[in-house]
């Protein structure tokens, strides 16, 4: 039997939480860590600052040089992926990209329509990057209205449908406007070449190449897991995992993992010293499988201060309320940025430590001095955060 705080522990390695990717290029620790999920948050920036000390600056580099890039992936979700996984990333996400186009097709729109916009954007691309307005303004009548009924459905217009095919295709990719990762504004430009070109796999064996990935970054972990990052029907995960033959953790067990990696489990020893560390709500090592309370010890899933932060009996909770503080895979505390004072709120459920209150600290310099503010996603602002940040402080002052 191997007890939970071991696999705690193995995951904060595999995710190289342990300092083992200190000062490590951000491609790298994306390749080691998985893709890091985008919302328009400071997720991707702190994914990789938690784990090789990153600064924004040299995050925002690597994305303008393409070294690493956001991109329309599993699930159709946008993650930061490292550029030897961009072909594979638009793979996987090119049957979710069409989606949108089954619901306008119902609102009269064609496939011969939306390949002439897509030849109209592409041509208004030649001349360089173009912000939606502006490329609206050149595709002229190419791009309609769809009126009220579009609306409702979440289709305005044509345009949108047209510029998430070209991405999914890999023919245009979108621009940051200010160069950073943690805000929604976005240029369009050509992508070339497209990263697509020669990319042979086909759909099953992207997928099986997909999961083999999942499980090096995150295993041991269950089907499930998979099928929910992948957006995978039962079968189809099954098929994708097939090739790897994959071996449980333990028998009868749902986590599994690569024979060799299973191997290794047995044979490692969890660290025995606490070593603290400050992540976003949608970091990798909850965030793959959705699921952090197999990051929780029992008893604190229970505490009065975490169910008033989750608001939400802890059996139902799938999601972070509030970025997290880990300790070798566990989830002992809550943290998140009060903007108007400039610092940052945050509970433990693991007592006071020097070692927490300076990676506290550090972290708070990091988002002061850096990036600003902490948002978890695009819509969340100052104001909005302020429950949560109360509800952090009640928490702490009891």
């Amino acid at each position: 039997m191997i007890d939970a705080a071991t696999i705690r522990a193995w995951w904060s390695h595999r995710q190289g939480l342990d300092g083992s990717l200190l000062g490590k290029k951000p491609a790298e620790v994306l390749e080691r860590s998985g893709w890091a999920r985008s919302v328009g948050g400071v997720g991707p920036y702190m994914t990789l600052h938690a784990r090789a000390g990153t600064s924004r600056t040299a995050a925002d580099e690597a994305v303008a040089r393409l070294e690493i890039h956001e991109l329309p992936s599993a699930r159709g979700c946008t993650y930061v992926v490292p550029a030897e996984d961009f072909a594979l990333a638009l793979k996987v996400g090119q049957d979710f990209a069409a989606a949108p186009m089954k619901v306008a097709t119902k609102l009269g729109v064609t496939i011969k329509e939306i390949d002439k916009l897509c030849g109209a954007v592409l041509k208004a691309l030649t001349d360089g990057p173009l912000d939606p307005e502006g490329i609206r303004e050149r595709v002229g009548k190419a791009a309609r209205s769809l009126g009220e009924e579009g609306k409702k459905k979440g289709v305005s217009t044509t345009l949108p449908l047209a510029l998430g095919r070209l991405q999914a295709e890999g023919e245009i990719r979108r621009v940051p406007t200010s160069g950073r990762l943690d805000q929604q504004r976005y240029r369009y430009t050509l992508w070339r070449p497209n990263p697509l070109s020669g990319f042979n796999l086909s759909v099953d064996e992207a997928f099986s190449a997909l999961a083999s990935k999942f499980f090096r970054w995150i295993g041991p972990a269950s089907l499930a897991e998979f099928q929910w990052f992948s957006g995978l029907g039962v079968k189809a995960a099954k098929i994708a995992i097939e090739p790897l033959q994959l071996v449980p953790l333990e028998e009868g067990g749902s986590l599994i993992l690569f024979a060799a990696d299973r191997e290794e489990l047995l044979a490692w020893k969890a660290p025995a010293k606490p070593s603290y560390v400050l992540v976003s709500s949608l970091d990798s090592i909850s965030a793959l499988r959705r699921d952090f309370q197999s990051l929780l010890e029992p008893a604190d899933v229970k505490r009065a201060s975490f169910a008033e932060m989750a608001k939400a009996p802890g059996a139902a909770l799938m999601d972070l309320p509030n970025h997290a503080i880990l300790d070798r895979g566990r989830l002992v505390g809550l943290w998140d940025f009060d903007a108007e004072a400039n610092e940052i709120v945050w509970i433990s459920f693991a007592g006071q430590a020097k070692a927490l209150a300076n990676a506290v600290k550090a972290t708070g310099s990091y988002v002061r001095d850096q990036l600003g503010d902490a948002r978890s996603f695009s819509l969340d602002s100052p104001q909005s955060r302020r429950p949560r940040l109360e509800a952090l402080r009640r928490a702490k002052n009891r």
